[in-house]
């Protein structure tokens, strides 16, 4: 147990059963009454965000989450299996569990696998991945204006917007937050 006065952004707190991350907290002490804790809360499975508010030094309950570099090995059936880097352990993680990060994750990638009492919570890649774009239409001589976008496949099978220049074949850099392109990559 832990009281107001811990919070800290990213602490995971354990409140009716369920597990929310501090995104945001602020120690408030009005002219008159009680100090209290305003916070905001992301829950950690189905990524609502709510508004919480504490009176200061209220006993809070904190989840132990333990988070893990992990490669991704392979896809069986609806489960995703991650390896430990360290114990070279394997963990299935549901498909509802990864979410949209399947659609940037290659086979061997390294991804951070957050688990509580050994249950998935999620799964966090880096801010960017490097993927080939696999199918796009071709660019017409003249296309090379600003501006201009076109669908492009990845390898996973995701599709972003593309530069209207850029031909299959071409490895780009992708944001994994957004899916938004950030650049061309050379080999």
């Amino acid at each position: 147990m832990a009281t107001t006065n811990d919070i800290k952004n990213g602490t995971v707190l354990n409140l009716d059963g369920q597990l929310w991350t501090v995104i945001e907290f602020q120690h408030v002490k009005p002219g008159k009454g009680g100090a209290f804790v305003r916070t905001k809360l992301k829950n950690v499975l189905s990524g609502k965000v709510v508004d919480r508010t504490f009176n200061a030094g209220t006993k809070i309950e904190t989840a132990n989450v333990d988070k893990r570099d992990m490669q991704y090995l392979y896809r069986d059936g609806d489960d995703f299996i991650f390896m430990d880097t360290v114990t070279y352990d394997q963990l299935p993680v549901a498909a509802a569990t990864v979410g949209g990060a399947s659609d940037y994750m290659l086979e061997n990638q390294n991804a951070i696998v957050a688990t509580h009492d050994g249950a998935p919570l999620f799964v966090e890649l880096p801010a960017s991945v490097v993927l080939e774009v696999t199918y796009t239409e071709p660019g017409l001589q003249g296309d090379r204006s600003t501006g201009g976008t076109k669908p492009a496949t990845l390898e996973t099978g995701a599709t972003i917007q593309v530069p209207l220049f850029l031909e299959a074949g071409t490895k780009v850099k992708v944001d994994t937050r957004d899916g938004s392109y950030l650049g061309r990559v050379n080999d």
